[in-house]
């Protein structure tokens, strides 16, 4: 069967280094670290201090307050984040087919912070099981998609994928098949994530999976160099609104870019570290392409996975050299986790945003912090170091991997009318 085109006709973001997209992409083009000492919560005892928090964030700014109580804080930034989005698209809710308009989103946890509170309250309450009511609902990592669906009344596909970093990207992909082949014509999709608190940090610390450096957190997330040490985790949400390009160009909708093909993997491996060899990241890539329908040679710029890990960094260039051959010495690669830290779940969808905007703005945001060159990582690639490049780019991949070992790609290109 004939595939239907999809496009991009909205973006909303959240992030710790912009409240908006606009914010957002300035962060990134001008290389702005995220990272600072914890606010969130008392973080004096733990290893690691310092995360990459949204910044000035009040829910009610934006929410009901007495709504935005019965919402974990990862249902409040996706419901931020969407509603940018959904203005930005210029989306008529009252002329669109609404039982064609769904909500696919990504988290990889949901609300941990949550759980962690009303466990604590009765812990600390002498074990009386007295419970929020709300505890379950606000917990739940799908109940960000049903708020949505509520919110704008969409009644279509509506579910929450769970694949830990990869889910905001496999909610992207989701909604790119599901548009293509007519299950729908409007998708809101992307990722939000809040594990920036006692359980969060406290559980990846004690994995040894985050960065140490108290003393100087704006340079701890290093993506490729030498001497890092762990990833830096973040917060935040992403919102893309996909829409099949028919549709969308009958109603005169601004498109930042065409969706042109996903890719998904499993590394088959080990719970948390990626196979050495980068055999999933090679598999993931080569899917997208091919579901793309392109040539290796036709890629401008990877948004890497690239969380600043000595294993997770050499694995994934390693599969970026067997996948692109002599074309990866010609592409530009870069991290934006470098700035934003490690969104979990919202990652796929924050990163996305970022490739679109490299498209549009011709403009390759930096892989920033890096000093020292790591020698099982070869030089000859250009990982777009500490300043953002211009660039044409007419086609961007974006990399995330899960743990699990779950793999998914995007590919997204210039719009070709």
């Amino acid at each position: 069967m004939e595939l239907r085109r999809v496009v991009v006709t909205g973006l909303g973001a959240l992030t710790p280094i912009g409240n908006t997209v606009d914010e957002y992409w300035q962060g990134l083009a001008n290389g702005v670290s995220g990272a600072a000492p914890i606010t969130l919560f008392d973080a004096e005892k733990f290893k690691t201090r310092f995360a990459c928090e949204v910044k000035n964030f009040d829910p009610t700014d934006f929410i009901n307050r007495k709504e935005a109580r019965k919402m974990d804080r990862f249902t409040q930034l996706a419901m931020v984040a969407v509603e940018e989005a959904m203005q930005d698209s210029g989306l008529d809710i009252e002329a669109i087919d609404s039982d064609r308009a769904g909500v696919i989103w990504g988290s990889g946890i949901g609300g941990l912070g949550t759980f962690q509170n009303e466990v604590t309250n009765f812990v600390e309450g002498g074990k009386i099981p007295r419970f929020n009511p709300f505890f379950i609902p606000k917990m739940i990592a799908d109940i960000a998609a049903g708020y949505i669906s509520i919110k704008y009344g969409f009644r279509g596909p509506n579910f929450v994928t769970v694949s830990a970093c990869a889910s905001g990207t496999n909610a992207i992909i989701d909604s790119l098949n599901y548009i293509r082949l007519g299950h729908m014509d409007i998708a809101v999709t992307g990722g939000s994530e809040a594990a920036v608190n006692e359980s969060g940090m406290g559980g990846f610390s004690s994995m040894k999976a985050l960065s140490e450096r108290n003393d100087s957190p704006k340079t701890a997330s290093r993506p490729f160099d030498k001497d890092r040490d762990g990833f830096v985790l973040g917060e935040g949400a992403g919102a893309l609104i996909l829409e099949e390009y028919e549709h969308a160009k009958a109603r005169g909708a601004n498109i930042y870019a065409e969706v042109i093909g996903g890719g998904m993997s499993a590394d088959a491996h080990h719970i948390t570290a990626p196979h050495p060899e980068g055999r999933g990241a090679k598999a993931v890539m080569r899917n997208a392409l091919r579901d793309a329908n392109i040539d290796p040679t036709e890629v401008d710029y990877i948004n890497v996975h690239g969380t600043s890990t000595p294993l997770g960094d050499i694995s994934e260039v390693l599969a970026i050299k067997d996948v692109f051959g002599g074309h990866a010495y010609k592409l530009n690669v870069s991290s934006t986790k470098s700035m934003t830290g490690h969104l979990l779940g919202a990652a796929g969808a924050v990163e996305s945003i970022a490739a679109i905007k490299a498209i549009q703005n011709s403009l390759v945001p930096p892989t920033i912090n890096h000093e020292t060159v790591d020698e099982g990582l070869d030089p000859k690639i250009n990982f777009t170091l500490n300043k953002a490049q211009q660039k044409e780019v007419n086609i961007a991949l974006s990399n995330t991997f899960g743990f699990g070992g779950h793999n998914a790609s995007l590919v997204f290109k210039k719009i070709n009318e």
